[in-house]
């Protein structure tokens, strides 16, 4: 199935199930945004986000007035926003919108579905994409593996708080699916976005908690020998600009 879907790209990977802030202050995102509240109240008002992979969110200031287009802040040579973007990502249905006195919003999304970024239109003020819509699969021994993966993301969370000189409140209650629950571990564990991705476009549910469960156990190691680390909500999405 796919979906005609307005993209808000990010340097941030939005999985489903999670929360996300966004501050939208440039103009071509206002516009979506203005755009998704002026459609009727019985239609869905949701976006797709998808991870940059050469550029950046904010497109750079130049001395005209005009207003950024839907390729400006996108680094490939080509302009192919097919090369400058992930492929995967995630749709965001918006949970509540504040529009500001100067024009800006404050969103709320929650992401919902992995999607498949197969064309992209550039002739309005922001992109616009032709996605497919992803089933989840569960795959082989998610079950299992979803008790390890537990295991080692509460050793990774100690480790990080003793890293990080602070304590942990109480154990944090987490999830027995294991679909969400190799999406929320996805979203809390400090990694680079090049792996965020990697994790968000696993096949399937097993594949995501084989790779999280290497991966904490290397990150858990890691930290073993590093002074301090950046301090992190562990539990949430960090908040992006638009």
């Amino acid at each position: 199935m796919t979906e005609r879907l307005p993209i808000f790209p990010l340097n941030a990977v939005l999985y489903p199930g999670l929360v996300l802030p966004l501050h939208v202050f440039e103009e071509r995102y206002r516009r979506l945004v203005a755009d998704l509240l002026a459609g009727p109240d019985d239609q869905p008002r949701r976006f797709g986000v998808l991870a940059i992979k050469d550029g950046r969110e904010v497109a750079p200031v130049t001395e005209s007035d005009k207003p950024a287009g839907p390729l400006d802040g996108l680094g490939t040579a080509s302009g192919d926003p097919l090369e400058a973007l992930h492929h995967i990502g995630c749709v965001a249905d918006v949970a509540s919108v504040t529009p500001q006195p100067d024009g800006r919003y404050e969103l709320l999304v929650t992401g919902t579905t992995r999607f498949r970024l197969r064309e992209v239109e550039t002739g309005g003020p922001y992109l616009v994409g032709q996605c497919e819509l992803l089933d989840e699969q569960p795959g082989t021994g998610a079950g299992a593996l979803a008790s390890g993966v537990e295991r080692a993301f509460r050793a990774y969370q100690k480790r990080l708080a003793g890293a990080r000189q602070a304590s942990l409140t109480g154990e944090q209650e987490l999830p027995d699916d294991p679909q969400v629950l190799s999406y929320l571990v996805a979203a809390a564990s400090v990694l680079e976005v090049p792996v965020k991705q990697q994790l968000l476009a696993c096949p399937d549910t097993a594949t995501r908690l084989s790779t999280e469960l290497e991966l904490l156990r290397r990150e858990t190691a890691l930290l073993a020998w590093l002074p301090s680390v950046p301090a992190v909500e562990l539990t949430r999405q960090a908040f992006s600009p638009n």
